[in-house]
């Protein structure tokens, strides 16, 4: 049997798999100077975490839905109303107060990043002979992967990080509670590994993209959320874990794939062109947003003098978080319509 990648070995352990991995050998070898980093280069780790990979990732949606004219056809209904629908959620959220509006994002982006994973292992193990016992033990090894630590986060002591805001998620600390949680996360893994090996020494077969993908989902959530107490660790982990092997898949999948087709808005670039202009576009458009964020709402990292937008903010942050709640729920559908 072969190994199931997505792409080739190369560019999805590069893209995909790689970035948990090598993201964790950043911050071993320079924990040390994490702090200094946090504190003297902060624009610039939000530039290129949060613009350059985490808001860039959410438009990179585009190339799958919008920007396809067959996709945007047999879809249109959902991808017009999708983005009104969540406009409007947000307003009546936001008017309930800004916390409740986050809390809720939170916990849609949580299990976005959930599904995220899921999906990525879930299309490493498309080959393999599914079986009951194989199938749930597989889901609950990725669902522990991330859900552990997720739990670990509501129920521990407060964590110097936040998803989006302080205090977005209800907490209850209770150490039992954590301890319980960590020998059922520890008897899940150690019952996967061994039918893992139990399983490869059967069909004389190891998958290695679904055993990484899942190694390095436990590693990348364990040590950013549990492991260490620390926003630009989290971050990295977290953005960089996430926002990279998506906009990776989109490009191996949906522009790579039709870049000479005449459906493809990059009909007329060839291939090494192509990724250029994409990354370009998504650059250009998570800065254009994250500017406006800057400008309208936040006035944290682009410090300019202003009008005061505070009696507008029922509107102006529900319409700016369209695009990342659109992704959210578009995600769950876009992946589905069609095998990846």
């Amino acid at each position: 049997m072969k190994q199931p990648w997505i792409h080739k070995a190369k560019t999805d352990l590069l893209f995909i798999i790689g970035p948990s991995f090598l993201v964790l050998v950043i911050i071993f070898l320079f924990q040390n100077y994490i702090t200094v980093i946090e504190n003297e280069y902060s624009f610039y780790t939000w530039l290129f975490l949060i613009v350059f990979i985490d808001v860039a990732h959410v438009y990179a949606t585009l190339f799958k839905t919008y920007f396809v004219a067959d996709e945007f056809q047999k879809n249109k209904k959902r991808l017009l109303l999708l983005p009104a629908i969540c406009f409007l959620i947000g307003i009546v959220l936001f008017s309930f107060g800004p916390l409740v509006f986050w809390s809720f994002l939170a916990y849609v982006a949580v299990f976005h990043f959930i599904r995220q994973q899921y999906g990525f292992m879930r299309l490493y193990a498309r080959n393999e002979e599914k079986t009951k016992l194989s199938v749930s033990l597989d889901n609950l090894a990725i669902y522990a992967a991330t859900g552990y630590p997720m739990l670990y986060w509501f129920f521990s002591s407060d964590r110097k990080f936040n998803w989006f805001v302080e205090n977005e998620f209800f907490k209850f600390q209770n150490t039992v509670v954590v301890e319980i949680l960590l020998w059922l996360y520890v008897l899940i893994m150690f019952t996967y590994l061994s039918y893992t090996i139990y399983k490869s020494y059967k069909n004389q077969f190891f998958n290695i993209p679904k055993n990484a993908i899942i190694l390095g989902t436990g590693l990348s959530w364990y040590f950013g959320i549990v492991y260490f107490n620390n926003d630009l660790v989290f971050t990295l982990l977290n953005v960089v874990s996430h926002g990279i092997p998506y906009i990776a898949l989109v490009y191996f999948k949906e522009i790579e794939n039709k870049t000479n087709q005449d459906s493809s808005i990059f009909s007329w670039f060839k291939s090494k062109n192509a990724i250029i202009v994409y990354i370009a576009i998504l650059l250009l458009i998570a800065f254009t947003e994250e500017f406006l964020w800057e400008f309208l709402v936040w006035n944290e990292n682009i410090v300019l003098n202003t009008f005061d937008f505070s009696s507008w903010q029922i509107l102006i942050v529900p319409l700016l978080s369209v695009p990342q709640f659109t992704h959210y729920l578009l995600d769950g559908f876009i992946w589905k319509s069609k095998k990846a």
